[in-house]
């Protein structure tokens, strides 16, 4: 087995007992058991257990972004897009709760250890980058820009979506979020005009 196939074990591993038991309880040794590997294995794979979860923090959000990536290269209009792909993270969102229960913890037990603060940096960061990316893609591909930057808009939409989900995960309301993504669709789709 190569060291790339026993990181992905690893980082799994990492997951499962992230979510199963929390992130403070996710020692190494917790994880190295769950992956049913030695400790040195830990040791041979990851220079740090910072870079084992910046890694678990790379792969739960790309089990989110994967099919909002996908959605937003559809069709229709700006606001067909942004409502659609709003859509496909909030789908995720509700099939897989504990996943962003999860990236909550993950960013503050970053937040609250000396040198791990770049995890929750480069979390944001990807976030911010991957939506300031789709929103010039749907631009581009429906011949209109933005009247306000897009790495705003972004910001904008990346509070948004993180209030809503941290309300939901709290309150597990299911009656205004849909109206929330409407009105966050309206508003945006409210700042493009015609090249």
């Amino acid at each position: 087995m190569s060291a790339d196939e026993r990181r992905q074990l690893l980082v799994e591993a990492a997951i499962r007992v992230m979510l199963r038991d929390g992130v403070a309880q996710a020692t190494t040794r917790a994880i190295v058991a769950e992956a049913d590997m030695q400790l040195g294995m830990f040791h041979y794979c990851f220079r740090s257990k910072g870079e084992l979860l910046e890694q678990v923090v790379e792969a739960i959000t790309a089990h989110s972004l994967e099919r909002v990536e996908e959605i937003g290269r559809g069709g229709g209009t700006v606001r067909d897009t942004l409502r659609s792909t709003m859509r496909a993270y909030w789908d995720h969102v509700l099939a897989h709760p504990d996943e962003h229960q999860l990236t909550y913890e993950l960013t503050q037990y970053a937040l609250r250890r000396p040198g791990l603060e770049d995890v929750a940096r480069r979390q944001y960061e990807f976030y911010l980058q991957t939506l300031t990316r789709l929103l010039d893609e749907a631009g581009a591909a429906f011949g209109q820009e933005f009247s306000v930057p897009t790495s705003v808009i972004a910001r904008y939409l990346i509070t948004v979506l993180d209030g809503l989900t941290l309300n939901w995960l709290i309150l597990r309301d299911d009656g205004d979020p849909e109206a929330v993504l409407d009105q966050a669709a309206d508003h945006v789709s409210g700042l493009v005009s015609t090249v």
